[in-house]
């Protein structure tokens, strides 16, 4: 069965950046990216996770970690130039970015926010992000997600 595109694909598709789509059956009681990672045999360091932020001064940002990672919000406002950064409730991810807890892409939200990937990813030569839907990832060279976000990269996992 074919997976229909997502808003993230369709976007990749008109910036002409080759990418590859994964899928795997998610659980509802487990939406980890360490268990989405096990159920498609990937490493967790190249499976990242999008999180969604506020800071002071840089207002509402997306920061991609690899799944087995957390933030280091301290060193993510160091970056980013807030003196204060906290996580967005779960309650405000779907109106703010059109995406569901499991299943935020850092592409194709309602409105691009600032992002920030972890250092790390300079180390992979694909890495795979949520598409926008539980269930299905998009692997993809992280240059071309760094150029196409115009992301800003550095060290804030641990």
């Amino acid at each position: 069965m074919k997976t229909p595109k997502t808003n993230a694909m369709r976007l990749l598709d008109r910036a002409g950046i080759d990418y590859e789509i994964l899928t795997y059956a998610y659980d509802e009681s487990d939406l980890s990216g360490i268990k989405a990672a096990d159920s498609l045999g990937l490493p967790p360091v190249i499976m990242y996770k999008t999180i969604v932020m506020q800071g002071n001064q840089t207002g509402h940002m997306v920061g991609c970690v690899p799944v087995n990672q957390e933030i280091d919000l301290k060193a993510l406002a160091l970056l980013s130039g807030d003196k204060h950064i906290e996580m967005v409730p779960q309650k405000d991810l779907l109106p703010l970015t059109g995406y569901i807890r499991g299943g935020c892409s850092p592409l194709g939200m309602k409105k691009q926010l600032p992002s920030f990937i972890d250092g790390k990813v300079m180390l992979q030569e694909k890495i795979a992000v949520s598409a926008g839907k539980r269930g299905v990832q998009i692997l993809l060279a992280p240059s071309d997600l760094i150029g196409y976000l115009a992301a800003k990269v550095g060290d804030f996992a641990r």
